[in-house]
């Protein structure tokens, strides 16, 4: 209920809607900095993402690398990005988490 019956200060609406914007593109700006790594086949492969999921850096044990047996080296590359880029999604739930749960669904929201 809004205090006195009256309607709500657009005015603060929005400065803390700005707020929140500002928060979210900060958080945005240091997930993109922050770095994560995930790895296959016991450490032969690595795999550096950034806290966007975006691929930074692939590290292949040359241990691995067997030209007659190019699907498996794959499959190793693969399952690495794939544990850096969880890795990465869980870092961004927890620094957007707070950041979103108080907009719980709102139309328009990329949440």
């Amino acid at each position: 209920m809004i205090p006195g019956g009256g309607q709500p200060n657009m005015q603060q609406l929005l400065q803390q809607a700005q707020q929140m914007q500002q928060q979210l593109a900060e958080t945005q700006e240091e997930l993109a900095a922050t770095l994560v790594e995930g790895s296959a086949g016991g450490g032969l492969v690595k795999a550096t993402v950034n806290g966007s999921g975006e691929l930074q850096g692939l590290v292949i044990d040359p241990k691995t690398v067997d030209p007659d047996d190019t699907e498996t080296l794959a499959d190793l590359v693969l399952a690495a990005v794939r544990d850096a880029n969880h890795a990465a999604q869980e870092l961004q739930k927890q620094k957007l988490g707070p950041l979103t749960e108080g907009l719980g669904g709102m139309p328009g929201l990329p949440f």
